[in-house]
């Protein structure tokens, strides 16, 4: 692999559906840029635990909206170990579990909420040297003037077979879920789950992460100066 250009500040906006590998050759390439990683779907999941924490029906968007603007998140943005809290309660594992999961979806599709987590990142963003962030909306709504973007994608069957190695689940019903979510996430009307008319497609089905690795180092080096 070449070795990756490391500029004054550099912004990499990688999108996909989930399964795509983003998270993994995200935090890898942060970390090859001496860089920080932002993933804004544990945001969304981290205001989901607190929607489900409070007991309020995931059909009311103004209590949904008014839990999002209640709950303190603080987000931890290292590569090698991101952690993220919410009123001060460590929920890392909490929000990659399947409750969390069927529900962040009906979260994420209020506009509020949206604009409330997208003011978030962007000031984030603005405040890093070099930060690689990974989501649904990064290169169209979130850093549409990212140094890169890349859209991660991969087959169905690829995507379910990687979800389900990592959550231990069965392979058809990890299939499905996704397929849910992504048409939940394709069809919301508020910043859905598209690849930005600028964004290079990576399609990750056969590729080890190295080589995909390898490849946005590849990218990004045409992108910037060493």
């Amino acid at each position: 692999m070449e070795e990756v250009s490391r500029p004054e500040r550099c912004v990499v906006a990688v999108d996909g559906p989930s399964g795509s590998g983003k998270s993994t050759v995200s935090r890898r390439l942060a970390t090859l840029l001496d860089g920080i990683y932002l993933d804004t779907g544990a945001m969304y999941r981290a205001i989901t635990w607190a929607v489900l924490e409070s007991g309020v029906d995931l059909s009311d968007p103004d209590a949904i909206i008014k839990i999002a603007q209640e709950t303190d998140l603080s987000i931890g943005t290292n590569p090698a170990a991101p952690h993220f809290e919410a009123n001060g309660v460590d929920i890392d594992a909490a929000i990659r579990g399947p409750e969390v999961t069927a529900a962040v979806s009906a979260v994420a599709a209020v506009p509020q909420v949206r604009a409330q987590l997208v003011q978030f990142q962007q000031d984030i963003i603005a405040g890093a040297p070099r930060i690689v962030v990974e989501g649904r909306d990064i290169a169209s709504v979130v850093a549409p003037d990212a140094d890169l973007k890349v859209y991660l994608t991969a087959s169905a069957a690829a995507r379910a077979q990687r979800r389900s190695a990592e959550d231990a689940t069965e392979v058809q019903a990890t299939e499905a879920d996704l397929a849910r979510r992504d048409k939940l996430d394709s069809s919301r009307a508020a910043d859905p789950l598209r690849q930005a008319s600028d964004a290079v497609e990576l399609d990750t089905t056969g590729m080890g992460i190295d080589e995909v690795v390898a490849e946005l180092v590849k990218l990004l080096n045409s992108k910037v100066s060493k």
